[in-house]
């Protein structure tokens, strides 16, 4: 088979089939017919490419939508075509919030696919915020001075499955360090929603014993505890037709997972001291830097409320894993701290190769006072010099050759000062290049030596990564 198609479509329509294989401008060889999503996948992972993905949906449109979401996340640009049955509009919303070429109706005509198959036309007017970023760097406003950066291969990925994810009205669970930007996220995949004009709000699950989470959650009427004068709703109501983002989700009592889990299920709960249900419609968004799989292990989460919880999973990495991204940011930050017109608008560039150096255990949150500090101090040495002190007392440890015995007292001195010339120079070489992720030009920077010559020791002293 072909590494490169014209049509690849997934349906097990009879009448589908004739009418793309019969179409005038379709060459029959050109296409590929599928019978699941399954092997559309499986077609795509061993390296097929296709002009156009034609996927005829069925009854089933919550796991159509699911499929649909999968399916665009192997493809590198907007090339999904939506079949559906006349007269039903459900597909033409996520037309406008996906990348879809074009959603068709049955029968299947062959202007359609003419349409779909000639080079150069436009086949229908997307407005150019909703198509999927085709360059490496992304900004995106969030309000109140938040902002959504995109600059790395992983950052640009969870952006791409945002925009997919965000109009599926499913749980998604969003994992990752603390500080490397859950919230944010959450924000995005809110804005994106299909209600974002609806509330968004955000409850820390670990900020607040069970009993207050609790009432915090639900609400409660008056006269149910000591204090409850009158009824207050909670955030659950509040966010209806909303989000509800539940933020360190993991640090939640067991009790209160069970809780959590009714709501989920039927959408329906009782606020404390109440004798009826409220029903309520919210899209739950949950977050954590729990390794949740040390979590289950342990008993300390329930397998049920995970299951129903990570339908989709969002996995923001660690700053460090995403150092490209460094200078972007803090030419952002810098921008939105700026509280003097003299401040200066970026950072020399020995200060942000230090920054791409660090290793940042407190990720976005630490960069970002990082670069407030430094603005109110106006002492860029300082914040240099801080930086390298960190990075040399954070550096993994380098292996050093031990030598496997004490040389005699009639050792020759200047043997004995070659090698430990030696060990010194192999575990500062090391240590450079550690510090730098292998970077060797950095590396020859911060050991003041110039290019080949660490080139040439690497190669002499057998150093690997």
């Amino acid at each position: 088979m072909t590494n490169s198609v014209q049509i690849l479509a997934i349906s097990d329509d009879t009448d589908v089939r004739n009418a793309i294989s019969t179409s005038v401008g379709v060459d029959p060889s050109g296409v590929v017919f599928v019978s699941s999503h399954a092997e559309a996948l499986q077609l795509l992972n061993t390296g097929v490419v296709a002009d156009v993905f034609l996927f005829d949906t069925s009854s089933n449109k919550s796991q159509d939508v699911l499929f649909a979401a999968d399916l665009l996340r192997h493809l590198a640009s907007e090339k999904l075509c939506i079949l559906s049955e006349s007269g039903d509009t459900f597909w033409h919303s996520y037309a406008e919030k996906w990348p879809i070429k074009k959603v068709l109706t049955k029968p299947l005509l062959r202007r359609d696919l003419e349409k779909l198959t000639s080079q150069g036309k436009p086949v229908r007017d997307v407005p150019s915020r909703h198509r999927a970023p085709t360059s490496n760097f992304h900004l995106e406003e969030l309000g109140n001075n938040r902002f959504f950066l995109a600059a790395s291969p992983a950052m640009m990925q969870i952006y791409r499955e945002v925009r997919l994810l965000a109009p599926v009205d499913i749980p998604v669970l969003i994992l990752g360090e603390s500080g490397v930007g859950k919230e944010v996220v959450a924000t995005l995949l809110h804005k994106y929603h299909a209600n974002a004009e609806r509330n968004f709000l955000n409850v820390n699950c670990a900020a607040l014993p069970s009993e207050l989470l609790e009432s915090e959650l639900f609400g409660y009427e008056a006269g149910a505890f000591t204090g409850a004068v009158k009824s207050k709703p909670g955030k659950f109501e509040l966010a209806d037709k909303g989000t509800l983002l539940l933020d360190e989700i993991g640090e939640m009592h067991p009790q209160m997972q069970a809780k959590l889990l009714h709501v989920l299920q039927d959408g329906s709960f009782c606020r404390l001291g109440a004798r009826v249900s409220t029903q309520v419609d919210v899209r739950v968004l949950a977050a954590t830097n729990v390794n949740m799989a040390d979590a289950l292990a342990e008993k300390r989460f329930r397998e049920d409320l995970y299951y129903r919880l990570n339908t989709l999973t969002i996995t923001v990495p660690p700053l460090r894993d995403r150092r490209e991204e460094i200078p972007y940011l803090m030419r952002e930050l810098i921008r939105r701290g700026k509280t003097q017109p003299d401040q200066p608008t970026t950072f020399s560039d020995k200060v942000i190769e230090a920054a791409q150096d660090y290793h940042w255990p407190g990720n976005l949150r630490e960069l970002r006072n990082f670069v407030t500090r430094t603005l109110i101090l106006q002492d860029e040495e300082s914040a240099y010099n801080d930086l390298r002190a960190k990075t040399r007392t954070n550096q993994p440890p380098h292996s050093m050759p031990i030598p496997e015995k004490r040389p005699s007292v009639s050792a020759d001195m200047r043997d004995i000062i070659n090698g430990q010339k030696t060990e010194t120079e192999i575990s500062m070489l090391g240590s450079a290049l550690s510090a730098s992720g292998w970077n060797r030009r950095r590396a020859a920077k911060t050991l003041n030596i110039p290019y080949r010559t660490l080139l040439y020791k690497i190669q002499r002293y057998g150093l690997n990564p």
